[in-house]
């Protein structure tokens, strides 16, 4: 009888984070809630139904495209790709289009990547570029905020059907004309107009623009949240404010004419993305120096969008693109190997 010692060979141990990605995700979905509730208030009953119709669909998309034998709805992913989603959307967008994001979003931002981890891009993001190719004039239709009767009424466009065109004429509320009833975001009335929103009502978000372009308060307080939580990766967000404000005040002395520092982070979508969007754990760079780089990248991006592109927005560019130059920012950050002799490494 053989009695050798069977010996069990292990890999290194590694240490363990103080959180799963369920945890994480729950919490994630819990941070946003106060952001959708807040867009909820200000522009009523249409705001809902698009927040209920992109996360219906979100989840809908990942049970339906999830040929695995297991049910994935329980890790939140989808969850928090459809409220964040919902969030970069203006409260006017029909729901057909808002279906239509959620399945670009979930089938070709996740699944068709091998699903959870294996994105490349934030999934919600992508399904909001793909609706601003395919409905550039709905996704740039606005909605002042806390407009009269909108819990009693619907804005005209939400109800349109698919491949319809949204009806431009006619009274709503039996007061305001339709075609009279769109609103300019803040960014918009600075680049084409030259008139430049009160800080206080950026902070508040009591002006028009997307769902998540809310207050800028309340976005900063649900991403501190999870910043003390140690659930996002602190240096991101604080790199891309960062090389927001600073870029904006470098082309201010350029340019007199061109918005400060302050308005460029508190208006549109920075906000929202710099601590929701660019921290996607999967789409972002794992090294410190690289969070850093990579922070910084997004916010020079989008001023320079805002600044001198077409386009009065630029946060979803920029991030998009960041998340493309993650694994080259994870290769060229890479920290030194202990007791590595750099030397015999180069001439090798």
């Amino acid at each position: 009888m053989n009695n050798k010692t069977n010996i069990e060979l292990r890999t290194t141990p590694h240490v363990h984070a103080p959180h799963d990605v369920i945890t994480i995700m729950r919490n994630v979905v819990f941070a946003s809630l106060p952001m959708a509730a807040w867009s909820i208030w200000l522009f009523g009953i249409s705001a809902l139904l698009l927040l209920i119709t992109v996360l219906a669909t979100c989840l809908l998309t990942e049970r339906l495209l999830n040929f695995k034998a297991e049910n994935t709805l329980g890790d939140w992913s989808a969850a928090i790709t459809g409220i964040l989603l919902y969030l970069t959307l203006p409260p006017s967008f029909p729901l057909w289009m808002g279906a239509v994001a959620g399945f670009v979003a979930i089938g070709m931002g996740k699944v068709m990547f091998g699903g959870l981890g294996m994105n490349v891009f934030n999934p919600a993001l992508l399904g909001r570029a793909f609706v601003q190719a395919a409905f550039p004039v709905a996704i740039t239709t606005w909605t002042p905020a806390l407009f009269d009767g909108r819990f009693t009424t619907l804005i005209p466009s939400t109800l349109t059907a698919p491949f319809m065109i949204p009806q431009e004429v006619g009274e709503f509320n039996n007061q305001v004309a339709v075609d009279a009833f769109s609103g300019a975001t803040p960014l918009a009335l600075q680049k084409f107009d030259g008139i430049t929103t009160p800080l206080v009502d950026l902070l508040t978000g009591m002006t028009a623009g997307s769902a998540g372009e809310t207050s800028a308060i309340i976005i900063l307080v649900c991403g501190l949240y999870l910043a003390f939580r140690k659930m996002l990766d602190w240096r991101i967000p604080v790199a891309v404010m960062a090389g927001t404000f600073i870029t904006a005040e470098l082309l201010q002395l350029l340019n007199a004419e061109n918005p400060d520092g302050l308005f460029m982070l508190f208006s549109g979508g920075l906000m929202l993305g710099a601590w929701f969007m660019a921290t996607d754990m999967v789409g972002s760079p794992v090294t410190p120096r690289g969070a850093v780089f990579y922070g910084v990248l997004i916010g020079f991006i989008t001023v320079i969008i805002r600044v001198y592109g077409g386009l009065n927005e630029g946060v979803m560019y920029a991030i998009l693109l960041g998340n493309a130059a993650t694994p080259l920012i994870d290769q060229l950050t890479q920290p030194r190997v202990f007791g590595e002799d750099k030397s015999q490494k180069e001439s090798s």
